[in-house]
């Protein structure tokens, strides 16, 4: 709501906390061994659903190119979908993120909230945005194909799940 009202400011405070709270969410229960099953699950879809619904926000408000947007969109749909795959036919997942995965999602979160600092007056310069939405198309697309073969081994290296 406050990107949809144009109260960058706020916008900026909030995914800016929503950013910093992932990431020390993520260090502490790495750190202490503070998991769960339920939470190995909501967490990558929290990720998911904060970047998707900013990310089209931000292209919906001319702010964020819509070809990045449709790339980073799939590809978590790709994710999601695959994941569901793989556990109805497969079974229980035991992946991890891979390090191109976390480096990108790390890209699309600094980059928004550049798109969100610059919205709010603050900067960095367009040129320098435009820079990052180049990279985070090609570790988003990386990424992507990375999911992509991993789902594929997974498929091929399973029987079918017998009821």
């Amino acid at each position: 709501m406050a990107l949809a009202n144009a109260n960058y400011d706020f916008a900026l405070l909030l995914f800016a906390a929503a950013a910093v709270s992932d990431g020390l969410d993520g260090f502490l229960a790495k750190r202490f061994g503070w998991t769960s099953d339920l939470g190995k699950i909501l967490d990558p879809v929290a990720d998911k659903l904060l970047l998707i619904s900013v990310f089209v926000m931000l292209t919906s408000l001319a702010l964020v190119p819509w070809w990045l947007t449709v790339t980073a969109v799939t590809r978590d749909l790709m994710i999601i979908l695959g994941a569901i795959a793989l556990r109805i036919w497969v079974g229980p997942l035991r992946g991890r993120p891979s390090v191109t995965s976390k480096i990108n999602t790390l890209l699309q979160l600094a980059y928004l909230l550049g798109v969100i600092t610059n919205a709010a007056g603050y900067g960095p310069p367009q040129g320098f945005l435009t820079t990052l939405a180049v990279v985070v198309l090609i570790t988003t697309l990386l990424s992507g194909v990375n999911y992509l073969m991993d789902f594929v081994r997974a498929a091929r290296g399973a029987a079918p799940k017998t009821q």
